[in-house]
């Protein structure tokens, strides 16, 4: 794989990463409301679910993708339903002001798993990689070395821009030293959360 190649695919990533979809809201949310490590485990969660795409697409596996549809879109309700579930149990939430440092309403390997699920249930990813990056990739010719650097594009892509929103959101929740304003960024959070759920169960 040449390093032109390399370079483009990186940046067709990147572009992707920016627009914000299901699994940035997801992040802001979850930082929001529960901290920057929360947020960082969902993040790797979501680079876990590219990284399987990746494979799929580079073993010539998308015919496998194609006969497991259902199961995609069963993973897809999953997400949905989880990311609806979190973001309730943030509106039913009832903030102190010691809630503004983080709420440890859900465990760092949940907001892991619900990030990969984010991503396993985004029919989008999959036909990016099978459908869009062999216009970067050579398929017929993929060595470990080049899986190995695409895997680190993803990372870089996606990975920075989903910690840059979490930091974000970080730094926007500073700005909040009350219970009220807690109350508000739960509230907030949490209706993002479920917003999100939504639009992950009705996206095509």
């Amino acid at each position: 794989m040449s390093a032109s190649s390399l370079i483009a695919l990186f940046g067709a990533m990147l572009l992707l990463a920016i627009v914000p979809g299901p699994a940035v809201f997801a992040i802001i949310a979850r930082s929001f409301s529960s901290g920057f490590l929360r947020g960082l485990y969902m993040a790797m969660g979501i680079v876990l679910g590219d990284y399987i795409f990746i494979i799929l697409a580079l073993f010539g596996l998308s015919a496998l993708a194609e006969v497991m549809g259902t199961t995609f879109f069963i993973i897809k309700y999953i997400s949905a339903a989880y990311l609806i579930w979190l973001g309730y149990n943030l509106l039913r939430s009832k903030a102190s002001s010691v809630d503004i440092e983080a709420s440890k309403d859900s465990s760092l390997f949940s907001n892991f798993i619900a990030g990969l699920l984010i991503t396993l249930g985004n029919p989008k990813a999959i036909l990016f990689y099978v459908g869009f990056s062999p216009a970067f990739i050579n398929f017929g010719n993929v060595s470990n070395y080049d899986v190995a650097l695409i895997m680190v594009a993803a990372t870089l892509a996606f990975g920075s821009v989903n910690l840059c929103y979490a930091l974000l959101a970080i730094r926007a929740k500073r700005v909040f030293k009350s219970a009220n304003a807690t109350t508000i960024i739960n509230k907030t959070a949490g209706t993002i959360m479920v917003s999100t759920g939504a639009l992950v169960a009705v996206k095509a």
